[in-house]
């Protein structure tokens, strides 16, 4: 199945079925053909870039040298119909659980009228959980006057953002560092710091029209099946693996894609963010929901922000007006500027 992903990105094999969008841009010719309009032509270089973008990426994450080849090899046929077999037979149930007490706490969090007593009580009752918030809390970043003496006092210094936020990292966190072996020695830390810039572009794109948690966690935990495969793709791939062609790592981020929606249903996560997780997974069409939406651009503008910040692309990149239909250019383009500024002192920020 062909999904959402993969076309935003340029590696569909043809365009996706027709729509009629408030403000519709032209469709890219297929490779080897001749574009017949300007617009057009512009539109086929967009495609192109954002390709790229995706394509070193992956790259990126798996540790790999840039490799221009498209079509696979027979041997990447042949290890990506075990891939795709070993992926179908996964059990989300081998990935780390989530705090019993998550649900609760983020039920509680949705919730204006909980106060600090009681959220404190709640996050008393996981021990790792409780590290968590007063490590956070005691940090440069919220350094006070005054030392933190209780959870309580940490919970009400944090807010409920603060807090939403250190929850979704403490769970989330474990699971995309799982990765081991020949690929995820270096993807697990990658894929986290894809992830923080997801969710905050997510956040920043889904104000007015998405819950600021739900968009926020859907950011994060969004490329929860790469890890996923990245596991597979060890276990799968022999070690004399020549280089990867663009078709592969394409394949194989449409099989992270359906384990993501799975994990997500396996954790009984909010259904705004399984909705807009399974809009990803779409044979071609563009999300409909507003988080989909949110999430479909913050997911391109994390890995453009992740790129940058390692010199693997341009750290000014631009893509104010890849998605027109969507979004605004200067939305695109605050929400970058919101980027670059939230992450710029990322490393002298980690404690």
């Amino acid at each position: 199945m062909q999904n959402l992903w993969r076309w935003i990105l340029g590696y569909a094999d043809a365009p996706p079925p027709a729509r009629a969008p408030a403000r519709p841009r032209p469709t890219p010719a297929p490779h080897g053909q001749a574009v017949s309009s300007p617009e057009a032509t512009a539109a086929a270089h967009e495609a192109m870039s954002l390709a790229m973008l995706g394509d070193r990426f992956h790259r990126y994450v798996l540790g790999l040298p840039d490799y221009h080849a498209s079509e696979p090899s027979q041997e990447e046929r042949t290890i990506l119909r075990r891939l795709q077999s070993t992926c179908a037979a996964f059990d989300v149930r081998s990935l780390p659980r989530l705090p019993t007490v998550l649900p609760q706490l983020l039920r509680s969090l949705k919730s204006d009228t909980v106060g600090g007593a009681q959220l404190a009580k709640l996050i008393g009752r996981d021990p790792v959980l409780v590290g968590e918030v007063m490590r956070v809390s005691r940090s440069i970043y919220y350094r006070t006057l005054h030392p933190i003496q209780s959870l309580q006092h940490a919970v009400v210094l944090l807010g409920q953002d603060g807090l939403r936020r250190v929850v979704t990292m403490h769970v989330m966190k474990p699971i995309l560092h799982a990765s081991a072996g020949m690929f995820g020695h270096v993807a697990g830390q990658r894929l986290w710091d894809h992830a923080e810039r997801c969710a905050h572009a997510c956040a920043y794109l889904g104000k007015g029209s998405s819950d600021p948690f739900e968009a926020y966690l859907a950011g994060i935990v969004c490329n929860t099946g790469t890890g996923a495969v990245v596991r597979v793709l060890d276990q799968e791939a022999p070690a004399e693996l020549g280089p990867l062609t663009s078709h592969f790592l394409a394949s194989c981020a449409q099989l992270a894609a359906q384990l993501s929606l799975r994990a997500a249903h396996h954790w009984n996560l909010p259904a705004n963010v399984l909705n807009a997780l399974e809009e990803r997974t779409a044979a071609g069409t563009p999300p409909e929901s507003s988080l989909g939406r949110a999430l479909l651009c913050a997911d391109t503008l994390a890995m453009a922000q992740v790129l940058g910040e390692h010199a693997l692309a341009a750290p000014d990149t631009d893509l104010s007006s890849a998605w027109p239909e969507f979004f605004t250019p200067a939305m695109i383009e605050r929400c970058q500027q919101d980027l670059r500024r939230q992450f710029r002192d990322a490393e002298a920020r980690a404690v």
